[in-house]
């Protein structure tokens, strides 16, 4: 979804990311299992590690 840490932070900070089908500018943001995060067409949802 993104090539590193800082143009995450960047696509982040312009509130270009989605968690949930809400814009999130929280860098920080913690995600649980079943939190679908999207970008740039792209989506991805989290799972529980076994």
């Amino acid at each position: 979804m993104s090539n590193g840490g800082g143009e995450a932070k960047h696509v982040i900070a312009e509130g270009l990311v989605t968690v949930n089908g809400e814009v999130e500018t929280r860098k920080r943001k913690k995600l649980i299992p079943g939190d679908l995060v999207a970008f740039n067409g792209e989506s991805v949802q989290i799972v529980a590690a076994e």
